[in-house]
């Protein structure tokens, strides 16, 4: 777990390279697309396995919240499966204007709000039905433990969390190396690549003074951080098409393929009963002294005993709908 200076400075330097990288995606053929397609109600970016996912996570009449939305294209496309009411999270104020462009072509009831996801307000919703994180989100991420503790912290109990990532072996391979099919880079390694140039997708190298920082992930950190902050892994699938950048299209279609993308479904485990004058909902922890205990806790009736921070205690059953509060 990184210092919060450094993951300050790290979240800081990122945000500077989404800003400056805005306007090319702007000029791009994918945005003149966008807009035209969302000016249909119908209209979704989203290809068929995620979306698959959030019909079975119960879209239809949901509160969502995607964090990490780039330019909304995303949470926008989760109202054509019937979504109630959408939060789009994101740090560059550069795509969220573009974003907010969407937004109102569409007509959807979508809003969206520029923060480090390591700091944000203390009155944002904590009731969303689903969270959603798609590709390019983790590996931006210092602090995996932390940041996954905070999308919990978003959800209602009994809430629905979809990742859908790259894999973190392709994290192993260049496809700009000479021999891009063999493992440039350990699994296990832990230190960010550190680039500069701003950030494209269709392969482009545009110069920029400034830095990123990309942080490879091992699955089993992935894995532990999400059960760490309270969440029920309910289904993991690893696929072999890729949501990368165009470069790693040259890993598609092999004899001996790659697992390039991943889907993992979790659920936020609910504790507790609105009958039980001693424990009240709140999010669910694991390990020793597991909130789930029936010892009292010697910090408070309303207190988990494991970090020693108030219980999450809304008024309102896991399955039902919370109040939408701006």
């Amino acid at each position: 777990m990184r210092s919060p200076a450094t993951t300050k400075h790290i979240t800081a330097a990122n945000r500077n390279q989404w800003d400056a990288s805005a306007k090319y995606h702007e000029q791009s053929d994918q945005w003149s697309a966008l807009k035209l397609g969302f000016a249909e109600k119908s209209y979704s970016v989203l290809d068929d396995i995620v979306s698959a996912a959030l019909t079975s996570a119960g879209v239809d009449g949901a509160k969502l919240v995607q964090i990490g939305c780039n330019n909304g294209r995303e949470i926008l496309s989760t109202f054509s499966l019937g979504a109630r009411r959408g939060l789009g999270l994101d740090q560059s104020q550069q795509f969220l204007q573009q974003a907010q462009t969407l937004q109102a072509i569409s007509g959807h009831n979508c809003q969206f709000l520029c923060r480090d996801i390591y700091a944000l307000p203390n009155n944002i919703e904590q009731d969303f039905d689903i969270a959603l994180i798609t590709i390019g989100v983790l590996n931006w991420m210092p602090d995996l433990i932390r940041f996954f503790e905070i999308a919990a912290g978003l959800l209602r109990p009994d809430g629905h969390m979809l990742v859908y990532e790259t894999h973190p072996f392709l994290e192993m391979f260049d496809p700009e190396s000479t021999t891009p099919h063999t493992p440039t880079f350990s699994y296990f390694k832990t230190q960010p690549h550190i680039e500069s140039g701003l950030i494209t997708y269709d392969g482009e190298k545009i110069d920029n003074p400034g830095k990123s920082y990309w942080f490879p992930h091992q699955l089993g950190a992935i894995v532990s951080a999400i059960t760490a902050a309270g969440l029920q892994i309910a289904k993991l699938e690893d696929f072999p098409h890729s949501i990368r950048e165009v470069e790693y299209d040259i890993f598609v279609g092999q004899s001996a393929q790659l697992p390039m993308s991943s889907l993992l479904q979790a659920r936020k485990l609910w504790c507790g009963s609105r009958d039980d004058n001693k424990t009240l909902p709140h999010r669910h922890r694991t390990g020793v002294g597991s909130c789930c205990s029936n010892t009292p806790s010697p910090l408070g009736p309303n207190t988990n005993k494991l970090t020693g921070r108030p219980a999450i205690a809304p008024s309102y059953a896991p399955k039902e709908k919370g109040p939408w509060t701006t």
